[in-house]
């Protein structure tokens, strides 16, 4: 077993861009043409690659890359015991772009026994070594939560669960379950990915949605509740870290807005050890909301976006760690990629050759500050 911790000088937040092989048998499945068996070993082999061009690039984290999935979020929620997968008639409207449609449903109480993520962590443990430490990302409780209450899906779970407190505490103990299989099974680094934050940080997008019913404060302290509640009592052992997010599928994105409504109850008070967050445009504000993160907690500045094919200046990057040093000491920051390539498989709009460029960046910049 690894005994890495994370995050690290240079980090990545978990998926990768899907290979054409991949995307074609995972067609082909859904087409009847090819057994889940044969779709499995596509997706073993590709995973295993991957997880060795993670090695070949000097990284210390290994991932699957988010190869068995379809959605960032939603496949680990369809795992979950009481929960259907469904098609809205509509997807998430982001800049310019719909995404695609999958949803939930809640079909009865919530559970976290049996989940396939389990086994799909196992296979990824046995490519980690002394130099790498395998990671397994998960959507936080919270965004199951906002999921269970999309549009319609609402009304649904208010009939399952008319008591919202027990929904909070039934949430928190699926993850509980998942949570001690995962360790179980070798983990050590769970990485709860997070957009609820990022929807609370566009003030416009608040508004609207909420119309005045509840305040983000209120709000805020409700999914902060929800997350350490599904991670508490865990062992010393397991780290625990959080990507917050804006929105990212297929280049486009859904929020803007600096972290200032959110840094004094996300940075202070969730439960975790570092925090990857999105700095990779004007959309993310400044740094200084940074100085409320608490003193025993990093941070992984993401300033090399996913999003475009271009890639960053080298001084651009130097500049801007040194003005995040400004509100947190630089022995507590780290770089990365904002976010992962493919949130979803459909994937970013730039190539595999692009992506590993960027990494290479995030390498050699991050290797100058801290060795």
């Amino acid at each position: 077993m690894s005994h890495l911790t994370a995050p690290f000088r240079y980090d990545f937040v978990g998926s990768f861009l899907r290979p054409a092989r991949l995307k074609q048998a995972r067609v082909d499945f859904e087409a009847g043409l090819i057994s889940h068996a044969t779709l499995t070993k596509v997706e073993d082999e590709c995973i295993a690659h991957l997880i060795a061009k993670q090695k070949a690039a000097g990284y210390h984290t290994i991932t699957d890359g988010e190869f068995r999935r379809s959605y960032w979020h939603l496949d680990f929620m369809w795992g979950l015991e009481g929960i259907e997968r469904i098609e809205l008639e509509q997807g998430y409207l982001f800049h310019g772009e719909e995404t695609a449609r999958g949803s939930i449903k809640l079909v009865g109480k919530l559970g976290g026994r049996c989940h396939p993520f389990v086994d799909h962590f196992r296979y990824v443990k046995q490519f980690e070594d002394g130099n790498t430490l395998a990671r397994q990302t998960i959507p936080a409780p919270a965004q199951l939560l906002a999921e269970l209450f999309r549009g319609e899906n609402g009304r649904q779970t208010r009939s399952i669960y008319p008591d919202l407190e027990e929904l909070i505490q039934d949430i928190a103990a699926a993850y509980r379950q998942v949570i001690d299989d995962l360790y179980q099974a070798g983990c050590r680094n769970i990485q709860l990915d997070d957009c609820t934050w990022g929807m609370f940080c566009d003030t416009k997008y608040w508004s609207n949605r909420q119309a005045g019913a509840v305040t983000v404060e209120e709000e805020a302290a409700k999914y902060l509740r929800l997350n350490n509640l599904a991670i508490q009592g865990h062992a010393q052992d397991l780290t625990f870290t959080t990507h917050v997010c804006r929105g990212n599928y297929h280049s486009t994105w859904a929020a803007s807005g600096g972290y200032a409504p959110i840094a004094p109850i996300l940075f202070a008070q969730e439960q975790v050890s570092a925090y990857y967050l999105e700095f990779d445009d004007e959309r993310s504000g400044s740094f200084e909301p940074l100085r409320f993160v608490s003193p025993e907690k990093q941070v992984v500045l993401g300033l090399v976006t996913t999003k475009s094919p271009v890639l960053e200046d080298a001084d651009t990057l130097r500049a801007r760690i040194r003005e995040a040093a400004q509100y947190i000491p630089l022995e507590r920051l780290c770089l990365s990629p904002q976010c992962g390539f493919a949130s979803c498989e459909i994937g970013n709009k730039l190539t595999e050759e692009e992506q590993w460029a960027k990494l290479a960046l995030v390498r050699r910049v991050a290797q100058e500050f801290w060795g």
